[in-house]
């Protein structure tokens, strides 16, 4: 799947790949998705894509594969990472867009585990 991203490039941001896959599962975007630059989940401390999360996706309290994980990417700093669980259990893996490096699929380390801020799940087609 191809998703134009944001800033000019050609690939997907984190935010593209979860909205690329609501389109695949729903056939139309959550909401509008207005220009945006690479700061602008800061701006005014407001938690938007925990707050997206919240009104589009189901709260998850267990790991299942295509969970949707949100990320603080550093304590007390707003959430603006997202990734799809792939695997769970011991050898847990996650697909992300992450910046220069494009979709990967990561171990879901204690590292990354650590700055897990929301867990949700796409509602039922």
């Amino acid at each position: 799947m191809f998703i134009k991203d944001r800033f000019g490039g050609a690939g997907a941001d984190c935010l593209g790949l979860v909205r690329g896959i609501w389109r695949e599962l729903y056939g139309t975007d959550p909401e509008p998705m207005p220009a945006y630059t690479p700061d602008w989940g800061e701006v005014g401390g407001t938690e938007l894509i925990l707050g997206g999360a919240g009104r589009y996706l189901l709260p998850a309290q267990d790991e299942q594969p295509g969970d949707v994980l949100v990320f603080r990417m550093r304590a007390g700093a707003i959430a603006k990472h997202l990734g799809i669980l792939a695997e769970i259990g011991a050898e847990a893996r996650f697909i992300h867009a992450y910046d220069r490096h494009g979709v990967v699929d990561s171990p879901l380390s204690a590292p990354w585990r650590a700055r897990i801020a929301g867990r949700f799940r796409f509602p039922p087609l």
